[in-house]
């Protein structure tokens, strides 16, 4: 009896210990891998919003479903308003996935759709990293939410679901509807412009 009540302390000694050590590396780099993925985000406004220039881009707060959010407003080279790039993130199949969607200057239009992580199951669900995939987003509408349909897509709110994959597809589309639907209601009359 002794020996499993020493055995469950070292399992919990083992644990604590553990568990700070985590802590300590997430508190040490998690400031690191925010920057990374606000630096990668940067990177991707020219290909999520057409004509924007990645060095005009200007972060701004707004207060979407209750808390302050950062969201990115793009310009072209002469300094014009052009779209949009907001983050999104939602529960995929397998993990949180986490969406850049480009939309025009006044939230009507997906420009584009980048995926900033997902831990989806491999040469699956993962499939929604794809140019293919994401391609499937952009040009539609924002006025209804977007469903995902088996089929080829017969209205401009659908969107063919990844084969094998339909929970993914079906997990991005819902953040995507989600993080649209709140930004139009935060979105300053007239586009923001």
């Amino acid at each position: 009896m002794v020996r499993y009540l020493v055995q469950a302390w070292l399992v919990l000694l083992l644990a604590l210990g553990f568990g700070a050590a985590l802590a300590a590396v997430q508190s040490r780099l998690g400031p690191r891998i925010e920057q990374n993925k606000r630096d990668e985000t940067y990177d991707q406004v020219p290909r999520l919003v057409a004509g924007a220039v990645k060095e005009r881009t200007r972060e701004l707060k707004l207060k979407i479903g209750g808390e302050e959010r950062a969201v990115y407003k793009a310009f072209d080279g002469a300094g014009r308003h052009v779209g949009w790039v907001i983050k999104a993130a939602g529960q995929g199949f397998a993990d949180v996935i986490e969406l850049l969607i480009g939309l025009d200057r006044r939230g009507e239009t997906i420009t584009g759709l980048y995926v900033l992580e997902n831990k989806e199951t491999p040469a699956l669900g993962n499939k929604i990293v794809e140019p293919a995939f994401r391609g499937r987003f952009r040009g539609k509408p924002t006025a209804r939410p977007l469903k995902v349909t088996k089929k080829p897509p017969r209205a401009d709110n659908e969107i063919l679901a990844i084969s094998g994959a339909t929970v993914s597809s079906e997990s991005v589309t819902r953040i995507v509807n989600a993080a649209v639907a709140e930004f139009k209601r935060a979105l300053p009359a007239g586009g923001g412009h």
